[in-house]
């Protein structure tokens, strides 16, 4: 029995979320990937509410100039920036199933070295 990319990826995001979990004080940094965009939220799991959220659809990102992965890198840089402004320093990283390489790397390294700690 042959599974799609999607159920894949479903069943890692299901084993990644058992012990993956977000506080007020350290939200779970959540990763969504399609194929032409990407967004990040902060997520408090015990509330069920989203904190903090960026996007690669935000106009500061999408009308610059460059390809997805450095858009990524503008979204890492962005989440980071809106996280301290909000009080958050610590977060916990969701890859949300996706593997860690290319634009989700990218943003994870972007997001670190613009001062959020994960």
């Amino acid at each position: 029995m042959a599974f799609s990319k999607v159920v894949r990826r479903y069943k890692i995001k299901k084993h990644i979320r058992r012990k993956v979990s977000g506080t007020a004080e350290k939200p779970r940094m959540s990763v969504y990937r399609s194929n032409k965009q990407i967004s990040v939220q902060l997520i408090d799991d015990k509330t069920g509410n989203t904190l903090v959220a960026a996007s690669s659809l935000a106009k500061d990102i999408a009308g610059q100039q460059g390809n997805k992965t450095e858009k990524a890198a503008m979204v890492g840089k962005m989440i980071a920036e809106r996280a301290i402004n909000a009080g958050i320093e610590t977060v916990v990283f969701d890859r949300n199933g996706f593997l860690y390489h290319g634009r989700v790397k990218q943003l994870a390294d972007a997001a670190r070295e613009a001062g959020l700690k994960f």
